[in-house]
């Protein structure tokens, strides 16, 4: 929605001014008058080159700490614009501190606040809202936020400890890339040169790298082009639906990778359902809201027929067994708590051995991959140097043999 600068005068005199984000100037003008503001002027706001470029998102860190702290001031009696209020001023992501000025005007002019924050979807999900308004309706709003507070540290964790398994793989990569350049763009050519000027007959392999450091150039061109391409053909596909699902499908039948990938996604799932049924959702929509907010095609795929056989009146268990697609362990765990009345233990129970799964696995993948990718690099860097070298070796044979 556009954004809208606006100034009015209070009852008081006093003169006001902000930010409102809403569909038109006409609605602008009825959510001030419900604050019994007079608008003096109201204009759209005009986005400078810089504002084009600057972060309209919010970290999940910024959201997660933003939580924690709503739950604390509702808790201590703080009334929710109040709260709205002294929270927006202390972000310091001006996008998300505007949202959550447009969160309490809209709150202050008669809006839910599940309501409010359901306007933006980027911000706050299908989770946030529904636990949100499952807080409204309890009476809970603080407990709510804390388990919220609670569930975005968790999934905050589990990303991190994924990140951590792909940074050290990737920098040992660009490193070997950066080294393999720096040789073949300065160092063969200087060499080429003493080779040529020697007038001596070069081994294959010396001539095999001299030619390839003559075409490096272009060789890179070619390759960031194509690499280039892969990447935007692979993101295009990704945003259509069946090439988000068929992608999916392939990063869960990695080897190694693909285990660790689904472990973290089922975890996930198991613990957003956990929090929904703790909150009070009903079990339908918490099994679409478990689905969307997994991150992967398959699972949600794979909820969203869960969730079809449950309104037809079977049980959760078996229908997740069927898929295919979930672990026999959260299958039996599910059953285990519809039999005991204990569903939302069991699932924060199954999501807590997935999350330790996922951690030993990263430590495990660290471990395995570190010396895998030093022995690659030592032999990539190794016979580009020995080939370099390998005319200096045969002249030094052909001396000693002279003697």
């Amino acid at each position: 929605m556009p954004l809208f600068e606006w100034q009015g005068k209070s009852v008081t005199g006093e003169i006001r001014s902000g930010v409102l984000d809403a569909p038109n100037q006409q609605l602008v003008e009825v959510y001030l008058r419900r604050l019994n503001i007079i608008p003096i002027k109201i204009k759209p706001k005009k986005e400078t080159t810089f504002a084009l470029f600057r972060r309209k998102s919010v970290s999940g860190k910024d959201l997660t700490t933003f939580t924690r702290q709503f739950a604390v001031v509702l808790e201590a009696g703080l009334p929710i614009v109040k709260s709205l209020e002294v929270l927006a001023e202390q972000q310091k992501n001006p996008y998300f501190k505007n949202v959550l000025k447009e969160i309490k005007l809209k709150v202050e002019t008669g809006s839910s606040l599940s309501d409010a924050m359901a306007e933006y979807p980027k911000v706050f999900d299908s989770l946030y809202v529904h636990m949100v308004r499952s807080g409204e309706t309890s009476g809970n709003l603080d407990v709510i936020l804390k388990r919220l507070a609670g569930y975005l540290e968790r999934i905050l964790s589990l990303k991190s400890k994924i990140k951590h398994a792909m940074v050290y793989p990737s920098l040992i990569v660009i490193v070997t890339i950066a080294v393999i350049s720096i040789i073949m763009l300065f160092v063969i050519p200087k060499f080429a040169e003493i080779y040529e000027s020697a007038g001596q007959a070069l081994p294959l392999p010396t001539q095999i790298l001299i030619s390839i450091s003559n075409n490096f150039g272009k060789i890179l061109i070619v390759f960031i082009i194509l690499l280039a391409g892969l990447i935007i053909g692979i993101r295009y596909y990704r945003n259509t639906e069946i090439g988000r699902y068929n992608t999916d499908k392939i990063i869960f039948s990695l080897p190694l990778l693909g285990e660790l990938f689904k472990k973290a996604a089922v975890a996930r799932v198991a613990r957003t359902l956990a929090n929904l049924i703790g909150g009070g959702v009903p079990l339908l929509p918490a099994l679409t809201i478990a689905g969307e907010t997994s991150g992967n095609k398959v699972l949600e795929k794979a909820m969203e027929e869960v969730r079809i056989n449950v309104s037809a009146g079977q049980s959760l268990a078996d229908p997740m067994f069927y898929t295919g697609v979930f672990p026999y362990l959260l299958v039996e765990m599910v059953r285990v708590g519809e039999l005991t009345g204990r569903l939302e233990d069991m699932l924060n129970r199954v999501a807590d051995f997935f999350e330790e799964e996922v951690d030993r696995m990263v430590n495990t993948l660290s471990t395995l991959i570190e010396p895998i990718l030093i022995v690659f690099l030592g032999i990539v860097i190794g016979g580009i140097l020995i080939s370099l070298y390998l005319p200096i070796f045969k002249l030094g044979e052909v001396i000693g043999g002279m003697k």
